[in-house]
Order: structure tokens, then sequence, then C-alpha cells
């Protein structure tokens, strides 16, 4: 776990300013610039985006996490698999425009009614997908030469920095909202290039195939393991966005709107979870090339426990100021509230399950990931037929929390039946009292009579009521070895 804590560390502090900085956009700039409609297509286009772009892929990125351990060679430049990874990407942005544009015309009647705003824009998801594309699969590749963290600081920091700077530009009237839906789309896509300008100075781009190394038995493997990727990745972003999706086509771009703000608050409690599935893909990787039960027990064991007291904390942290977050969205966004408490929710069940996706993604059973995570996509898209229309925004978010919460008991029991692997013990527990004493003893406080003051007051007891003991009683020694860096970098505590 090693290379995971220090690499993890970095990765947490960037998504917490991501964290910061997505509040400042989502809770506060987005909600009183924009109509709820002009934020519904913004979130529309990333979501519809990111699944074609996640088909376009082709399975390479399943690839590079899986079998780029076989791959693995400093001196032979990794036996060629860098230009392998870009030409499949180059023929699954060709096949994905193509389909793009077929389908185009079905895209437009589907919107026309509810989403006319979105007709508009249509065509700039073909540059949306192509940066999204060759930013994922650059990343994974950075991520595979154990440097996960440079990616999460483009996406979560240097992004949303971007999009905060065009955001001012149309508040103070340099530019229309046409102009910054451009400007947004070139926000997303910049990271691309920048990821690529830091790979070409660290000598890691080479353009060079090795065919003699692609056997017949390595590219059966590789066909094999793209095929279910794209199965998994289509899946996994499917649960992520049909609700958006299903809300836009049953209720239009308003609901859009106020879902996708709302969303992004439950959202926050998985977000740390990002930087330590990064490198675990590696290590656990590795781990199974070897055979390495022992490392793979332990990271399963530790990731669960570590991530399970950040989401606890995250998530009660954000239901214990829901009043105060309801008040800074202002009253348009009330329906949202119960989305808040759902997706944080059922992220927090993600969060307390670990490292399971890179156990299983990463073994000789990846299948059987794949034929869960179909139909869980089926349950979920019957259920949000079954929801929306008699709970509106909230039954999408029930959805979606059954469907994680179904999503990781199942591969919780494959992983205990097929390996022994169980990572619960009597530390979960201790972790759940604390910080339910916490969260008591904060949510009865008097409020302080303005909401800013008050979330300071509440959030800072609840802090020290859950986080202090949990620190001094050393429940997690992962997440004491990172509070005890970050003290030292910020100097507050020795190095031993």
């Amino acid at each position: 776990m090693g290379i995971i804590v220090k690499q993890s560390v970095r990765g947490t502090i960037y998504v917490y300013s991501g964290v910061l900085l997505g509040f400042i956009t989502t809770a506060i700039l987005f909600p009183r610039i924009f109509s709820t409609k002009e934020i519904g297509l913004l979130k529309i286009l990333v979501a519809y985006s990111t699944l074609i772009a996640q088909f376009a892929t082709l399975g390479i990125n399943g690839v590079t996490i899986r079998l780029f351990p076989f791959f693995r060679s400093e001196d032979r430049r990794h036996h060629g698999f860098l230009p392998l990874a870009l030409s499949v990407g180059v023929t699954g942005f060709l096949l994905s425009t193509l389909l793009l544009f077929i389908f185009k015309p079905v895209l437009v009647s589907l919107s026309q009614e509810k989403s006319p705003l979105l007709v508009g824009y249509i065509n700039w998801l073909v540059v949306l997908v192509f940066f999204q594309l060759f930013f994922s699969i650059l990343d994974i590749y950075y991520s595979a030469l154990m440097n996960s963290v440079h990616g999460t600081w483009l996406r979560e920091v240097f992004q949303r920095i971007l999009i905060i700077v065009m955001i001012g530009l149309y508040f103070l009237g340099w530019i229309h909202f046409h102009a910054f839906v451009i400007g947004y789309v070139a926000a997303i896509s910049i990271p691309t290039l920048y990821i690529l300008v830091t790979l070409i100075k660290e000598k890691q781009i080479s353009l060079k195939f090795e065919w003699a190394f692609l056997n017949h038995e390595m590219v059966r493997s590789i066909l094999a393991v793209a095929l279910f990727s794209i199965l998994n990745g289509l899946t996994v972003l499917m649960i992520q966005n049909v609700d958006l999706i299903m809300v836009n086509k049953l209720i239009g771009l308003d609901g859009a709107g106020v879902y996708s703000i709302c969303f992004f608050f439950g959202i926050v409690v998985s977000l740390p979870a990002r930087s330590i599935y990064k490198i675990a893909n590696v290590t656990v990787a590795e781990a199974w090339k070897t055979e390495d039960m022992q490392s793979i027990k332990v990271v399963y064991e530790k990731s669960c426990l570590t991530l399970f007291i950040i989401g606890l904390y995250l998530f009660m942290g954000i239901w214990l100021n829901i009043g105060n977050i309801m008040q800074i969205l202002g009253p348009s966004y009330l329906p949202g509230k119960y989305v808040i408490f759902f997706i944080g929710l059922g992220s927090l069940l993600d969060m307390a399950s670990g490292a399971n996706s890179s156990i299983m993604g990463t073994s000789s059973y990846y299948k059987m990931q794949s034929y869960m995570l179909i139909g869980l996509v089926i349950l979920l898209i019957l259920l949000n037929m079954i929801l929306i229309p008699r709970f509106g925004l909230n039954g999408a978010a029930l959805s979606s929390a059954v469907a994680l919460g179904m999503l990781n008991f199942l591969r919780f029991m494959f992983l205990y039946i097929k390996f022994g692997l169980q990572p619960y013990n009597k530390q979960f527990l201790a972790v759940m009292l604390l910080g339910t004493a916490a969260f008591l003893c904060s949510f009865y406080l008097p409020f302080a009579h303005h909401f800013i003051v008050d979330i300071l007051v509440r959030s800072t007891v609840f802090s020290l009521l859950f986080l202090l003991p949990t620190y001094l009683l050393k429940v997690s020694p992962d997440l004491n070895k990172g509070a005890d860096s970050l003290l030292v970098t910020f100097k507050l505590k020795k190095n031993r």
C-alpha cells in the first residue's frame, strides 16, 4: 500500500481542491448566473460526450489496466503499447463520429420538445468526445507508469480553474452565452493537450510499434479484455449518467439543471476514491500477474476502511449542513434536497466497498463484472422509468443509490465466495459509532444566525468530534500516515 498511500495523499489534496472549486462553480456561480436550462445544457453535453467517448476507447483503457504489466519494459519503450493505444483511440473516434452523425436526427427529435436549447449545440459533442477520449487514454497510460496524480490535478483543479475564468468573462459581459459554451468546451479539452505535452517532456512518448510482441495469445487476450472493457465502461457510465439523461427526457432541461447541481453535492462523497482507484488498478494488476493474493487482500481491506472513514465523514458533514446548502442554492433547488441524500448514500456504499472493482476488473474473472454491470443497467433503467414519473428527481436519485448498492453487494459476494476475501471488521463498527455520535452532537447545536457562520461552527465541531478520536485511536494506520504527512508539510509536526 506504500505507493497507494503516497499518491493517494497527493491525489486527495487535488480532489479536495477540486471539490472547493467545484463548490464555487456548482453551488455559488452556476445557480446565480445561469438559468436551470443553461445549466442542464452544459451537464447534458458532458454526459452525452462522456458516454460516447467511453465507447470510442474500444476497451483500450481496460486493456491498459489489466495487460500493461505484461508490456512493461522501460528499455523497450513498453513494446510499443502507446502507439497501439492511440491507434485504437483514433479508430474509435472515427467510428463514434460516424455513428453520431447517423443518429443525430434521432437525438434531435428526442430533444426538440423538452430540450430545444440542446439541438443547437449537438455538433460540439464531436469536439468533446475527441478530447475526452484521448485524455482518458493518456491519463490511464500515465497512471500505468505509476503516476496517477497528474491527471487528477488536470481534471479536478486545472480544468475547473479554466471554467471559473470563462464564467467570469460571461458574468462581466465580455462574452455572450454561445461564446461561453465554446469556452466551456475548450476548458474541458485543454487538459488533454497539457498531459500530452507532459508525456513528451518526460520522454514517455514513442510511436514505434513492436509487432513481434503481439503474438497470437497476446492478441486474443487484448481482444477479449477490450470487448468486456467496452461493456464495463459503458455500463458504469450509464449507471452514473442515465439518471440525468432520463430526467432530461422525462422532465426537461430545467429538471436536469436542478438534478445536476444537487447531484454534485452527493457525488462529492465518493470523489476521494478516484485517486486511490487509479493507482490501485496498477498495483492490483501487478499482484495478479505474480499471484500475490496477500497484497490483494491488504489493498482490499485497507481501501475499504480508509474510504469508508472518508466517505462517512463527507456524507454526514454534507447532510449536517443540508439546510445551509439549500439556502445557498436558493428555492429553485429545493426539489433536489433528497437527491443530495440518495446520491450521497449511494456514494457512501461505493466508498465502503473499497477497491473491489479494481480487484475484479484485473482478475481472470473480469467478465463476471461485465455481466453484473449489464444487469444493473437494465435494473437502473427500469427503476428510473418507474420512479421518475412517480417521485420526480428523487426517484432518479433513489434508483441510482439502489443500483450502486446492489452492484457493490454482488462484487462483495463474488470476491468472498471465489477468493475468501472479506475486508470488514470491528474497526468499521467503531467508525460508525464515532461518526453517529459526532453527527448527533453537531446536529442539535443551535443555529448560528447566519448560514455561513453556522456551516463553519457545525462543521468544525463535527470534524473535531469525529476526526480527532479516529486519529488518536489509530483506527486507520494509512489515514494516520496521510495525516502525519500533511502535518509535517504544514510544519505542525516534526518529521521522524
